[in-house]
């Protein structure tokens, strides 16, 4: 029967040693899923930052578009009207020439 102590002693030891290493492995199940969870946030920020900075790109392209737009139209408002004068003096001259036509024969 003195054999059973030491058995006793070994499967003790051997168990305790299995719930150690159970907790130890819970233990480090849990950290790596916290720092899994860490991780995932960090990238779901990462995400959202990366959204949030196109649509403020989008914006300023759809503004500078716009003002593209309405800079082009104004010059081409510009250029019609420079046409419209350089016309009417072109019409300006031929009537002052054909006046002085006139006054001279």
């Amino acid at each position: 029967m003195s054999f059973l102590i030491p058995l006793a002693i070994g499967a003790g030891s051997s168990l305790l040693g299995s719930l150690v290493n159970s907790a130890s492995g819970s233990a480090q199940n849990a950290a790596m899923n916290a720092l899994n969870q860490q991780d995932e946030n960090f990238q779901l920020g990462l995400y959202a930052s990366q959204i949030a900075n196109q649509e403020q790109l989008s914006l300023q392209s759809t503004m500078f578009d716009q003002m593209m737009d309405e800079r082009s139209e104004n010059m081409r408002e510009v250029n019609t009207l420079r046409n419209v004068d350089m016309t009417e003096r072109k019409a300006d001259d031929d009537i002052t020439k054909k006046f002085i036509q006139s006054i001279t024969q």
